[in-house]
């Protein structure tokens, strides 16, 4: 990484400190050449819907939140942003990765008057993986004020991990509970502390899928919506859970240990020329 490492050096090096520290940080501006792009995908996407596509506020409540994942590979807008944007170059680097193979992406839209909120959670219990080197880009379209991304700081680096949770019910995610820690409480634990930014179109939060985070409702007169891209490094390999995971990804054969399949979870950095 010493190349690139020394060419985004000028720009993220206090960003880099911030999310060794903390597991998250905010890239003003990283994706500001992107925005029209990736609210064109969004928009695609809401139109033709997946086949993992969600409504996550339960019937009779107020607001609208659509989640879906894994569409990059039939929508194009979406497709260029993996393979073009600087998002790639950006994970290896934040990663500490002389790789990044991209995992999956993910569209959050919370309507305007929202009051569903996205609940405290990791990512990675979620996911057949293990490893250290793995960031996750939250980028929004529209300004964010306060429907804003929330991380605990420090919690990438905590012991065991936080209990995984259905976002529609809050139920449990996997049956039994091999030792998950209790969904933290930041507004009544005040030792944790809690990072979140107002935001432009085109900044992205980073942070590690360790990182425990979550997001307010919208009350906001407009709508916000999200692309989300997660990455992994060199050293994470397939992993299994006690359960059906998200994405689950279902014929894959892997087997613990192995790094994941390429043909299906491309290494975007380095490029192909650069890696011959």
């Amino acid at each position: 990484m010493s190349g690139e490492a020394g060419r985004l050096q000028p720009a993220n090096s206090a960003a880099l400190d911030a999310f060794r520290r903390d597991g998250a940080a905010c890239l003003k501006g990283a994706f500001a050449d992107w925005v029209d792009t990736i609210a064109a995908g969004i928009g695609r996407n809401m139109r033709e819907p997946g086949p993992m596509a969600s409504e996550v506020v339960p019937p009779g409540q107020p607001g609208r939140f659509f989640d879906d994942y894994c569409n990059w590979q039939r929508i194009p807008e979406f497709d260029r942003v993996v393979r073009e944007s600087p998002a790639a170059e950006l994970a290896a680097y934040f990663m500490g990765s002389e790789t990044a193979q991209f995992f999956h992406d993910h569209v959050l839209v919370k309507e305007p008057g929202t009051q569903k909120p996205t609940p405290w959670h990791q990512d990675i219990p979620h996911y057949f993986l293990e490893g250290e080197q793995s960031v996750s880009f939250w980028i929004p379209v529209d300004p964010v004020r306060d429907a804003t991304l929330r991380l605990i700081a420090g919690s990438h680096r905590w012991s065991g991990w936080v209990k995984p949770l259905h976002w529609l019910d809050n139920s449990d995610f996997y049956e039994g509970d091999p030792g998950y820690r209790p969904i933290p409480d930041p507004e009544r634990d005040r030792d944790l502390r809690v990072l979140e930014w107002q935001m432009e179109p085109g900044d992205a939060v980073i942070f590690d899928f360790r990182t425990v985070h979550g997001a307010r409702g919208n009350d906001a007169p407009d709508r916000r919506r999200v692309l989300s891209l997660r990455w992994i490094g060199d050293d994470v390999r397939y992993a299994e859970r006690p359960g059906r995971t998200s994405p689950p990804y279902p014929g894959h054969a892997m087997v613990p240990g192995q790094r994941l399949r390429e043909d299906w979870f491309p290494v975007i950095w380095p490029s192909g020329a650069q890696r011959a």
